[in-house]
């Protein structure tokens, strides 16, 4: 591997590791996939993102249970072009797939999506315009909006007396403390899937702490939450955070 390939590697290795994780849901399954991949070799005829997204595809676990209800290239086409913002046609390069095939089973995905059970979901949310938008495009995915929280402690306290199937958490609630601290003691008695929504999602992928397993960027578009929505509730292990 030469020096360019190198640093291209370390570049796009915070993008693979969060379609590992949200492929698998778990952090350290996730990254243990990533390392799979790496060693297994890359392909030569992919640049660099591409090649690393295709060997983790490659390597992926196949679903189970619930997750039955998309195939597994069908959970990662839309992993891929929702959460890590690729084209259909780059998708497709990733899977194996020639552009209209990668079309087509797009779309069939986005079709099986409207079977998934909904949930109740609490929402950790200081903006109360974000929260409202975070609400209607949960409600639009069939879920259920339990609670919204603006601080720590409100989302304690929401959690307890909500008991949610999933949380959606912004990680800066300004004067209201840090949503990632809120969900790490909503989690020591209550274990519950978590999707973290940040503006910096690399801030979360540095290798120095626990880190969880759903990040989605914001601004984000109704795909990438349905299809993260989707992953949480069906990986059937809450992420650590």
């Amino acid at each position: 591997m030469n020096v360019a390939t190198q640093a291209e590697l370390l570049r796009t290795l915070p993008q693979a590791r969060r379609f590992a994780r949200a492929l698998t849901g778990d952090q350290t399954t996730g990254d243990a996939l990533v390392a799979e991949a790496i060693k297994a070799g890359l392909s030569p005829t992919l640049p660099g993102r591409l090649a690393l997204y295709a060997a983790v595809a490659r390597n992926a676990p196949p679903p189970e249970g619930e997750q039955a209800q998309l195939s597994q290239r069908q959970r990662q086409l839309l992993l891929l072009t929702a959460l890590e913002d690729l084209s259909v046609a780059d998708a497709g390069r990733v899977l194996g797939l020639d552009e209209a095939e990668a079309q087509q089973e797009a779309e069939a995905a986005r079709g099986a999506l409207r079977a998934v059970t909904a949930t109740d979901v609490l929402v950790i949310e200081d903006e109360p315009i974000i929260a409202m938008d975070v609400q209607r495009l949960i409600e639009a995915c069939g879920h259920r909006v339990v609670g919204i929280a603006a601080s720590e402690t409100e989302a304690i306290r929401l959690a307890a007396n909500r008991q949610p199937g999933l949380i959606l958490a912004d990680i800066n609630l300004g004067r209201g403390g840090d949503g990632s601290v809120a969900v790490a003691r909503i989690q020591q008695t209550l274990k519950v899937p978590v999707i973290f929504v940040t503006a910096y999602p690399e801030r979360l992928l540095t290798a120095e702490r626990a880190e969880p397993a759903f990040i989605i960027s914001k601004p984000f578009e109704p795909l990438a939450l349905a299809i993260a929505t989707y992953q949480a509730i069906t990986a059937g292990r809450p992420p650590i955070a």
